[in-house]
């Protein structure tokens, strides 16, 4: 869909407005995309960990009419081919998770595991364990409280996972996921005299790179597209290209632009949502990238950032996606379009994935790991 932003108008515009009116983020309807509804999207979109740029595109308006749906205000089943969408579906996960229920990740979608978790709650409460989420489900919902406290289970379950995994590389399956290309898709272009540079190309080439890498250190390495694919790819298809490898790390990069050309440095974003839910270990992976990419680079650290982002939520397990710098900045653009600098990222990335499979107490200071090592430790036992 094309995005809908300030000044237009029309059907699209009132359906959205009434969205934002029931959230009561805009106190008025009508077919205007005016100031007001600007800032009403921008405040939605703030609160729903998506990137605030005030347009409403396919990840905000799924995100929109997602949140016409309240826990209780229909019976949620397991529908098949098309899933049930919606807040009541990611608020009803939660809850389940909160009960030591493991329903997996929070994502809106009520999918098989959503289902086996409800039958499960119902089997314990003594329910008929159907797997639909009803009026009687929901009152023994309410009456209950929280089995689990002090954190999470499905990201104390996702940590141990990882913990049991090892330290070593090799054989573990990694996917790395080069933004936009495709079509028209370029992502964010500049032009530089006689040159043009695009965020498509420059972070395939980085992509690239990174597998040769990853490869040469044991690694199974997947890359969500090729250099030129003839169609845009969606978020959910790169999530789901992911999923269907069973990987065990998904890394999407991404280049950044802004109209002011002072805006500069890199960024990294892992899964959360504005009430704390977060993804434990992916946020210890958007650290340890985030950190590396810094002190290798000197780059301008932006932090790094919880967002629900399809990439991010519909990924089953830790994602991060990187920022790698302003390609509308002049000093960005200019280490960017140097090969040698993007080798230095290429090494910052691989020292970040060796760490996170180091457990916590084992971890070494950033910028310690001479990445050459690696390759020659897995020659040496080959």
């Amino acid at each position: 869909m094309r995005s809908i932003r300030r000044g237009d108008s029309g059907p699209a515009v009132a359906e959205i407005r009434s969205i934002l009116v029931g959230l009561e983020l805009l106190e008025s309807a009508g077919d205007v995309f005016d100031d007001a509804m600007d800032t009403a999207v921008r405040a939605f979109q703030q609160d729903r960990g998506l990137g605030v740029d005030g347009l409403v595109g396919d990840e905000t308006w799924g995100a929109l009419d997602a949140s016409r749906w309240r826990l209780g205000a229909r019976t949620l089943f397991h529908s098949v081919p098309d899933a049930l969408v919606g807040e009541d579906v990611r608020t009803l996960q939660e809850r389940l998770l909160e009960m030591g229920f493991d329903s997996g990740r929070p994502d809106s979608i009520y999918g098989p595991r959503t289902a086996r978790a409800v039958a499960q709650f119902q089997r314990e409460v003594g329910l008929t364990s159907d797997g639909s989420c009803g009026p009687q489900t929901m009152k023994a919902l309410r009456q209950l409280g929280r089995k689990v406290v002090g954190g999470r289970p499905q990201w104390l379950r996702e940590a141990e996972a990882f913990r049991r995994a090892g330290t070593n590389l090799v054989g573990k399956t990694i996917v790395i996921d080069p933004g936009h290309g495709g079509g028209d898709d370029q992502g964010v272009l500049v032009p530089d005299g006689p040159l043009r540079w695009s965020e498509a190309d420059l972070v395939y080439d980085l992509a690239n790179r990174l597998e040769g890498r990853l490869a040469a250190a044991g690694m199974r390495v997947h890359l969500t597209r090729g250099p030129k694919p003839a169609e845009p790819i969606g978020s959910a298809e790169r999530a789901g290209l992911a999923n269907s490898l069973g990987a065990d790390l998904l890394i999407s990069l991404h280049l950044d632009g802004h109209d002011n050309e002072v805006a500069d440095g890199v960024a990294t974003y892992h899964y959360g949502t504005g009430s704390g839910l977060s993804s434990t270990v992916g946020e210890r992976l958007a650290n340890l990238v985030q950190r590396e990419i810094v002190v290798r680079t000197g780059m301008r650290d932006c932090r790094i950032h919880a967002k629900t982002w399809e990439l991010l939520r519909l990924t089953r397990m830790p994602a991060v996606r990187v920022d790698l710098g302003y390609l509308t900045s002049p000093l960005d653009r200019d280490r960017l379009v140097n090969p040698l600098f993007r080798e230095q990222i290429v090494e910052a990335i691989l020292a970040a994935v060796q760490r996170m499979y180091y457990p916590v107490e084992a971890d070494v200071p950033t910028g310690s790991i001479d990445v050459r090592q690696l390759r020659m430790a897995l020659s040496s036992k080959s």
